[in-house]
């Protein structure tokens, strides 16, 4: 990696930070609504600009998802008195910083139950999720912990080295390839993120993916287990306005439909803007075919829901076999080959490459060190 590259890297959060603190800074001062609106656009039309200074696919990536996708939504809703940056009037800067732009969401453990809460309390009104959906049977807590992190760690080390035989291995089984490399690294980078706002803020995290692998359906995937940061900030920012509006016409209950629908055409515009950043190359819209399709059938599926009314459904296993399926077969079709359209896994290999000739060197400098301070 150059070092031109780092140095911009460094300059991108270097600005970052300083946006953050004029909005921390205002807070107090500027009332919610249009007038903090005001103040605010200029740093996210900011954030949308600084990503394209880095054209790493690992730092550039990270950047663009973190201040331009994240940053720029919470803020919108910090203007409006809104989000997680206006729930706790006397949060200090640094975790004003850190929830700004980091994937985490502080987790608020709940009070014990009493029997008096526990009949009250334990059964509310079911309450929609991301795109709508209402919350199904609850999953499994997700597996967390070094041992699970390191072993994924180690899978992305062994995707590394058998990219290097890819001349020997069949293109459709590079792509399934990739789909894995790409889940693991990116559970990687948001749980390496949570970790370090846990170890510097103290601040106990909520998990960002939920075994995605074992969905029943697309509302379970999308609602629950897939990338629950972009899950919480759709849903606030995008889908509870939409519902709204539509609920003034359509009623509440098929409100819902069109919620959903219009969180992923959000989604499928946001992620168009995270593989510009990446590749820099003009859209095919292939991306957006593959979260309007998405939203479609999830759509469907909410409104069959509905209709049936939980009268019938497919066993567990059946249904989870259809869902994957269906994820990983347009994923393939769709999203997957743009990586390589925008040769982002050629740069990022570049990058692996430097980083382990980085390291090798580094290792070998440290052992001579220690072999000349070793006595004759």
């Amino acid at each position: 990696m150059e070092s031109d590259e780092m140095q911009n890297f460094i300059k991108v959060w270097l600005a970052v930070i300083i946006s953050l603190c004029h909005c921390y800074a205002i807070r107090n001062i500027i009332p919610i609504g249009i007038k903090r609106l005001l103040f605010v656009l200029p740093v996210v039309c900011l954030f949308l600009y600084l990503p394209i200074n880095i054209f790493s696919p690992h730092l550039g990536g990270t950047t663009a998802f973190f201040i331009a996708w994240l940053a720029n939504f919470k803020l919108l809703l910090f203007a409006f008195g809104k989000g997680p940056l206006s729930a706790d009037p006397s949060i200090s800067l640094p975790l004003f910083v850190a929830v700004s732009c980091l994937p985490i969401k502080i987790h608020k453990n709940p009070p014990p139950k009493t029997p008096l809460n526990h009949q009250n309390k334990e059964n509310p009104p079911p309450k929609p999720y991301q795109n709508g959906q209402t919350k199904e049977t609850p999953s499994r807590k997700p597996r967390e912990g070094p041992l699970n992190y390191a072993i994924k760690g180690i899978l992305v080390a062994i995707l590394v080295r058998v990219y290097d035989y890819s001349d020997y291995i069949h293109p459709k089984i590079i792509i399934v390839l990739y789909a894995f490399h790409v889940y693991f690294l990116l559970e990687l980078t948001l749980a390496i993120s949570a970790a370090l706002a846990r170890t510097m803020l103290g601040i106990e995290l909520e998990p960002q993916f939920n075994e995605p692998y074992l969905s029943t359906s697309l509302q379970d995937f999308w609602g629950k287990r897939w990338n629950l940061m972009v899950t919480r900030i759709l849903h606030p920012t995008v889908y509870e306005p939409t519902r709204n509006f539509c609920a003034r016409v359509i009623g509440r209950e098929w409100a819902t439909l069109p919620a959903v629908f219009g969180t992923f055409v959000v989604s499928a515009v946001m992620h168009e803007l995270m593989f510009y950043y990446l590749g820099r190359v003009r859209p095919t819209w292939d991306i957006t075919t593959f979260f309007l399709l998405h939203g479609f059938c999830l759509t469907a599926e909410i409104a069959l829901k509905k209709m049936i009314k939980d009268k019938w459904q497919l066993p567990g296993l059946l249904s989870g076999i259809l869902t994957v399926g269906f994820v990983m077969t347009t994923a393939f079709w769709l999203f997957f080959p743009k990586f390589m359209e925008c040769r982002i896994d050629v740069r990022a290999f570049e990058e692996y490459a430097a980083l382990g000739a980085w390291v090798r060197n580094a290792s070998e400098s440290a052992l001579r060190i220690w072999q000349g301070d070793r006595p004759a």
